[in-house]
């Protein structure tokens, strides 16, 4: 069973940056998809950033040029550098990941992804 544990949130200004943390119990698979979910309160689940197998990225229009994910294989760690944080970039941050194949054309879907962090969350203030 793999975990996955998540931290680096907090509360910070508007403008400002936080880079979050996943840790991930086994990162030896070959082709996967992990990535970056948040959800706010009384809204859906949002995919916001993948990264496959092969290094490449997706992400969300909202967090686009502001946002960067990259992983470390030898630390088994995934990461998202969150700059120019905006209120709306409030919300609970989860890691995901599919260890079965490499990301889905529909990355967004939260079906796709069978383990999940237990979330941080992060906190923008204007």
């Amino acid at each position: 069973q793999v975990q996955l544990v998540e931290s680096g949130g907090g509360s910070v200004q508007a403008g400002g940056s936080l880079r979050l943390s996943c840790v991930a119990s086994r990162y030896t698979y070959s082709r996967y998809c992990m990535g970056w979910f948040r959800q706010a309160p009384g809204k859906e689940r949002e995919g916001i950033a993948v990264i496959d197998s092969d290094g490449s990225t997706r992400y969300a229009e909202s967090v686009k040029l502001r946002f960067t994910i990259s992983q470390d294989n030898a630390k088994n760690t995934l990461y998202l550098q969150m700059n120019s944080l905006k209120p709306e970039d409030t919300a609970m941050y989860y890691c995901a990941a599919d260890w079965s194949r490499r990301c889905h054309h529909y990355w967004v879907v939260t079906g796709l992804y069978n383990y999940w962090g237990q979330g941080t969350q992060v906190t923008v203030s204007s």
